[in-house]
């Protein structure tokens, strides 16, 4: 799905793509949302741990709750996207809790929000956003994972964190109690013209390395473009493998800029 939007008195023009599929899985476990209300705007994607049974549900009911939260609130800030995350972790331990209901069911969540000043973003889980401007890659958020802490303490590389044996070990995840705030916030960034933002599950970002997303990029007139050449090489390179869901949520902040 495609879409384009103004945010901001400044009518800011954000360009979107949004895709979800079930690679090589029978049950798709991944959910994405968008919502637009009044200058702001808001995406959203979970990745449901179907190990735990339950991953779809635990998934969807985490990106409708941020969806609802996000609808209700009159601000963009750091306050308002904990509030996010408080009321899915909110609603998906109640849902855990009712009769027939898979109890161990839980999920990552990654949020991005932007108005027509600033974006704000904040994940838990492996699912990731990555960030670029004018066509470059700049940085990525880090995974609440095994590999990544490994990767993080130098006894792995950060190339070896996509094949490693224990990647799907999540030390943090929607739908475990907390304790203190598990989720992690980036501060505030502005927001201006030649950026653009990725959201993905694991399953997306396992078959494409960061330098192959830059490249779709520099390389695509349009954001339905890039998000169309990034998937070709995640089946390309996922093709026989087993592959998990894969889902994606891609930006560009006023297209139309010449990448240099």
């Amino acid at each position: 799905m495609d879409g384009q939007i103004t945010v901001g008195n400044e009518k800011t023009k954000l360009l979107y793509a949004m895709q979800s599929d079930n690679g090589g899985r029978s049950l798709n476990e991944d959910a994405i949302g968008f919502r637009q209300s009044g200058d702001r705007a808001c995406f959203v994607l979970a990745d449901g741990l179907g190990g735990h049974g339950g991953g779809d549900v635990a998934s969807q009911l985490v990106v409708d709750a941020v969806l609802r939260e996000f609808t209700s609130q009159n601000n963009l800030s750091e306050n308002s996207l904990e509030e996010c995350f408080e009321r899915a972790q909110k609603e998906l331990l109640a849902e855990q809790s009712r009769p027939g209901n898979f109890f161990g069911m839980k999920s990552t969540l990654v949020i991005c929000m932007m108005d027509g000043e600033k974006v704000l973003y904040g994940h838990i889980g492996d699912s990731r956003l990555y960030e670029f401007e004018n066509g470059h890659y700049l940085r990525r958020t880090l995974d609440h994972s095994v590999p990544q802490m490994l990767a993080l303490a130098g006894e792995i590389k950060e190339n070896e964190i996509r094949g490693h044996s224990d990647r799907n070990r999540l030390l943090r995840a929607m739908g475990v109690e907390w304790g203190k705030k598990p989720y992690k916030i980036a501060p505030p960034k502005p927001l201006k013209a030649g950026q653009a933002y990725l959201l993905c599950s694991d399953g997306f970002w396992e078959w494409i390395e960061e330098g192959r997303m830059e490249e779709c990029l520099r390389k695509a007139a349009t954001v339905g473009q890039w998000i169309e050449s990034m998937k070709r090489e995640v089946r390309k390179n996922g093709n026989g493998k087993k592959m998990d869901n894969y889902s994606a949520i891609a930006i560009m902040v006023n297209n139309g800029v010449q990448w240099s």
